[in-house]
């Protein structure tokens, strides 16, 4: 039985991690016509790019996509009567996935979209939480950078008083969407970060 259940829980964090290696801002700008992502802007293959590079319908289109390759390893892991913290592991596998795609040589975007996802399946007010505290801090500042970074610093402290048993995973989900944005953090201290 022991051996069943880690069977399937690698299997789910496999596949997982595969899902989120399917880029879907580089597939949906092929699709409708619009160049690669990663060859323009920031050369991030995520949402706010494309938001910037191609349209609001590619940008919306990604966004949702991306959030449901976080959303969906997450909620088969419950439906299948896995932990919420071997739940959660999928959710890490998936942002992984889509930072470090085996399928698109390793260039892969920030991952906010999908650790929305997995909050999402996790505990839709942990997301709840995300998605207000973001849109606050984008009207406040309108940068998209300076949201997500803030979203990543508060989601460990709101674990802490609300989901103590996940603090390990979300905690280092936030620690690596934190690093994804190292350069939006540096152009931020020059004061040449943009404005969306």
């Amino acid at each position: 039985m022991a051996f069943e259940l880690n069977l399937t829980i690698a299997l789910l964090v496999i596949g997982a991690y595969l899902l989120g290696s399917i880029s879907s801002a580089v597939l949906i700008c092929r699709a409708l016509g619009y160049e690669d992502p990663r060859t323009l802007g920031s050369g991030n293959p995520g949402a706010t790019n494309v938001w910037r590079t191609s349209s609001k319908n590619a940008a919306v289109i990604t966004f949702i996509t991306d959030l449901l390759k976080g959303a969906l390893p997450v909620w088969l892991a419950l439906k299948l009567g896995l932990s919420s913290l071997e739940a959660a592991l999928c959710g890490l596998a998936a942002m992984v996935g889509h930072m470090l795609p085996i399928f698109f040589r390793f260039r892969g975007g920030k991952g906010v979209a999908t650790y929305l996802g997995a909050c999402l399946s996790i505990d839709p007010l942990l997301a709840l939480s995300q998605i207000s505290l973001w849109l606050v801090t984008m009207l406040a500042f309108r940068r998209a950078s300076v949201a997500s970074i803030t979203c990543a610093l508060a989601t460990p402290v709101i674990c802490y008083w609300q989901l103590s048993e996940l603090l390990p995973v979300l905690g280092l989900m936030s620690l690596l969407l934190i690093i994804s944005h190292r350069n939006n953090i540096r152009r931020l201290v020059a004061g040449n970060e943009q404005r969306l």
